[in-house]
């Protein structure tokens, strides 16, 4: 990654995966040059925030030709380490987490599933999505290669289940459950809980109305 990453705000690295995936189907459709425009169009974020996120890492397009299809594509490549793979481990395998094996980020070039495990004796032992599941107990005992977790178990389990990853060497929790988990400075947390994200949705939908020059 850039020797200059820490200089680029959070809001804008969130944003970089996204401008990824636009622009790889663009390049499988055989678009050879887009505009700033037309990447606001597509992903629902304003030009002027595209034009300064691009800013951030230099010259990236030209006044009045817009930007290399091909050429942004490998540079958001490199930038994102897609040619380097991050295996994952799936801790609880219910619903989500089921689904999330069945998915496994096939859009994704370097993100995969590789190891999935739970305490449910009649999962353990099963092929989902061509990832087997083991017990949670052998969790220690194959996550050497792994640096990323996703956390899909019940509240009561997440922190104790936390701790063991933190031990393990896990660096990255992408958390699916409602627990605010304490982990140590060293280790990088994303809270994605799906019942808040919809109460905010229907809060904004009521009192925040959209027009053509708000984007929320």
């Amino acid at each position: 990654m850039m020797s200059n990453q820490h200089k680029i705000p959070q809001a804008t690295a969130k944003r970089l995966p996204l401008y990824y995936r636009f622009l790889n189907n663009l390049h499988i459709q055989g678009k050879s040059r887009v505009s700033s425009k037309e990447l606001s169009d597509a992903i629902k974020v304003d030009s002027a925030t595209i034009r300064r996120d691009f800013s951030y890492f230099g010259a990236l397009g030209k006044k009045g030709y817009g930007y290399n299809v091909e050429y942004l594509l490998g540079f958001f490549r490199k930038t994102l380490d897609q040619d380097e793979n991050t295996p994952v481990a799936l801790i609880g395998v219910g619903n989500l987490g089921t689904a999330f094996l069945n998915y496994n980020f096939t859009k994704n070039n370097n993100t995969k599933i590789e190891i999935a495990f739970d305490a449910d004796k009649r999962k353990v032992g099963n092929t989902i999505g061509d990832i087997q599941v083991h017990h949670i107990d052998e969790l220690e005992d194959h996550l050497d290669k792994i640096s990323v977790a996703i956390l899909t178990v019940p509240v009561s389990e997440a922190q104790n289940i936390t701790d063991r990853l933190v031990d393990a060497g896990i660096s990255g929790i992408l958390n699916f459950t409602p627990a605010r988990i304490t982990v140590p400075d060293s280790i990088r947390v994303h809270h994605i809980d799906l019942a808040v994200e919809l109460q905010s949705l229907v809060y904004f939908m009521k009192h925040y109305p959209l027009n053509d020059d708000e984007d929320i």
